[in-house]
């Protein structure tokens, strides 16, 4: 957040700007490390049987936290529009919300594909965002100029799609299970 935060704020993505995108880079960087460490650490844990309570709790936590804190930075930054962290909150929100009254009645909910899909598009989105600016791209015979920023937005934009299935599936399957659970009493 502190190299994002010394990034020019309305930055256009074609400015030539050097430090800017240095720190955009470096941000990007350390993003990308984080996000490798937060998926190694839950394979070994899940591999190795290595989770505990405080982990299943705190490594969600800690992953919505970066998600709202990236997403902020990037309105205060002008990179995005500032209903899509509103969104991404409520989406949250409403999710943890479900689950948490799930587990207190001793319900389930699993996790569905769609919410891996929003992650994986959010996660992609980011990078892109916070990379920020147009850099060439050479593909042998032809460069193309590729505006992180535009491909960013959109794959936000995309996750929110995966994001908002993935909460009505989160919200149909606890009414079924709570239902099922309800019959048999």
């Amino acid at each position: 957040m502190w190299l994002l935060g010394e990034c020019v704020s309305g930055a256009d993505p074609t400015d030539p700007d050097l430090e800017s995108r240095k720190l955009s880079f470096w941000a990007t960087m350390v993003f990308a490390l984080a996000a490798i460490t937060d998926f190694l650490d839950g394979w070994v844990a899940r591999n190795w049987n290595l989770g505990s309570t405080v982990g299943r709790f705190l490594d969600p936590l800690a992953d919505k936290l970066i998600v709202m804190a990236c997403l902020v930075m990037f309105v205060a930054l002008d990179r995005c529009p500032a209903w899509l962290p509103v969104l991404a909150l409520a989406r949250e929100i409403s999710v943890t919300t479900l689950r948490t009254m799930a587990m207190s009645e001793g319900l389930e909910i699993k996790v569905n594909q769609g919410g891996k899909w929003k992650t994986a598009f959010q996660l992609c989105g980011l990078i892109g965002l916070m990379v920020h600016y147009e850099y060439p791209v050479s593909w042998g015979i032809v460069t193309v100029d590729f505006n992180f920023n535009v491909i960013g937005y959109w794959l936000l934009i995309l996750s929110m799609v995966f994001s908002m299935q993935s909460a009505w599936e989160y919200l149909r399957g606890f009414v079924v299970v709570a239902a099922e659970q309800r019959d048999t009493r």
